[in-house]
C-alpha cells in the first residue's frame, strides 16, 4: 500500500491562519529566546549591552542637538523630549535591523521542517521589547529627576504603540522578503536607518521644518507616530492632521508586508 501524505491547504497569498500561529506559539519564544542567547553570548558584559547601546544614542543625540545645536523645545526638557521620541524609533530600528538577515539565519531549520515562516520576522519584534523597555526605564527615571510629570494624554498611548508595532512589522516582513532573493538589502538597510535616524523627529521639533516641506517629513511614517507618542507621554504641542496619514502608511505598511512576505516565503526553501 502507498503512504498516504498529508497536503496542507493551499491558502490565498494574503490570507492568514492566525490559529496556526497560535498553535506555534511556544516555538516563537524559543526563537525570541535563542535570539537573545546569541545575542550576547560570549561577551564580557553580557545583557548590559542593552542598557549602553540605548544610553549612548540617548547621549549623543542630546548633545548634538540640545548642546550644540540648541534646539528649543519649549517648557519640556531636551533629554526628556529625545527620549520619548527614541523609544518608538529604537524599537522599529531594531527589528527592521534584525527581520533582514531572519530568514537566512534561519535556512537550515526552514529546509528541514515546515513551520510558519512569519514566525521568524515576529520574534525579532519580541526581542526587540528589551531595548524598548530599556529607553522606556531611562525616561521615567529621567522625568523622575526633572521633576516632570506625565501628561494627561498618556491614555492615548496605547494608540501610538499599536502603530509604532504595524510600522515595525510590516517593515521586518518586507525586509525579511527583500533580503531572501535580494542579499543587498543586509548592507542597505543599516545605512538607511543611520539616515532615518536624523530626518525623524526625534531629537528636534517638526515645527522647524518649513511648511512648505512638511509633507515631505510625513512621507516617513515614523514622524507622526514619534510626534504623537511623544505628545501622548510628555505634553506639547498636538500632532497635526499628518498623524492621520501616518497611520494609513502604518496600516498599508503593515499588511503589504504579509503579502509580499507570504509570497515570497513558497520561494524560500529553494533560493537560500
Amino acid at each position: 500500500m502507498k503512504e498516504r501524505v498529508s497536503i496542507r491547504p493551499v491558502r490565498r497569498l494574503w490570507q492568514v491562519d492566525f490559529r496556526e500561529l497560535y498553535s506555534y506559539r511556544e516555538l516563537l519564544y524559543i526563537l525570541a529566546y535563542r535570539d537573545l542567547k546569541v545575542r550576547y553570548s560570549q561577551t564580557y558584559i553580557g545583557v548590559l549591552w542593552a542598557v549602553i547601546n540605548p544610553v549612548l544614542t540617548i547621549v549623543i543625540l542630546h548633545f548634538a542637538f540640545g548642546k550644540v545645536a540648541k534646539v528649543e523645545t519649549g517648557e519640556i526638557p531636551h533629554i526628556v523630549f529625545t527620549i520619548a521620541g527614541l523609544a518608538g524609533w529604537m524599537y522599529f530600528a531594531n527589528v527592521a535591523s534584525q527581520s533582514g538577515a531572519a530568514v537566512l539565519g534561519a535556512q537550515d531549520l526552514i529546509k528541514k521542517i515546515y513551520f510558519p515562516r512569519l514566525l521568524l520576522p515576529m520574534s525579532k519584534a519580541i526581542t526587540a521589547l528589551i531595548d524598548f523597555g530599556v529607553i522606556i526605564l531611562c525616561l521615567i527615571a529621567i522625568m523622575l529627576i526633572k521633576g516632570y510629570p506625565p501628561s494627561p494624554n498618556i491614555v492615548f498611548l496605547p494608540f501610538w504603540l499599536l502603530l509604532i508595532i504595524l510600522v515595525a512589522l510590516g517593515s521586518g516582513l518586507w525586509i525579511s522578503a527583500m533580503t531572501i532573493r535580494y542579499r543587498d538589502f543586509l548592507h542597505l538597510i543599516p545605512l538607511i536607518l543611520r539616515i532615518g535616524l536624523f530626518i525623524t523627529p526625534i531629537a528636534f521639533p517638526a515645527a522647524l521644518i518649513p511648511d512648505n516641506l512638511s509633507f515631505v517629513l510625513y512621507l516617513n511614517p515614523l514622524a507622526g507616530i514619534v510626534e504623537g507618542a511623544r505628545w501622548s507621554v510628555v505634553g506639547g504641542a498636538m500632532p497635526g492632521p499628518y498623524w492621520i496619514s501616518a497611520a494609513l502608511l502604518a496600516i498599508g505598511l503593515f499588511f503589504s508586508g504579509l503579502y509580499i512576505f507570504q509570497k515570497m516565503e513558497k520561494e524560500a526553501a529553494d533560493v537560500i
